[in-house]
């Protein structure tokens, strides 16, 4: 199931933004020419992805420096320990959805 979101275009490349899907905060990446979602909560402590670093398919949390790759959620660098989750986008015309 898929709830809309937005406007794909609002998510320029190389940024990030955040989503309420289904009162989860779920970030949206655009990077190498597509949108990736992944929950916005790093699992190490809780702190927002969005607000790190995003540098190609990798996004580096602000608060303690943990890297995931956006693309399939896995840790790349600690001290997280557990890939976050991913969800499947869809974009129809410019209407942006995201997997609940």
């Amino acid at each position: 199931m898929f709830q809309s979101v937005g406007i794909a275009g609002d998510v320029q490349p190389g940024t990030m933004r955040t989503y309420d899907v289904g009162g989860t905060k779920v970030a949206v990446a655009a990077t190498a020419g597509d949108l990736y979602a992944f929950d916005d909560t790093c699992t190490h402590m809780g702190c927002s992805l969005a607000r790190g670093t995003l540098d190609g398919t990798t996004v580096t949390c602000a608060c303690h420096g943990s890297q995931f790759d956006v693309t399939s959620g896995a840790v790349l660098r600690g001290p997280a320990a557990r890939p976050v989750r991913v969800r499947s986008v869809q974009v129809s015309g410019d209407e942006l959805s995201i997997e609940t």
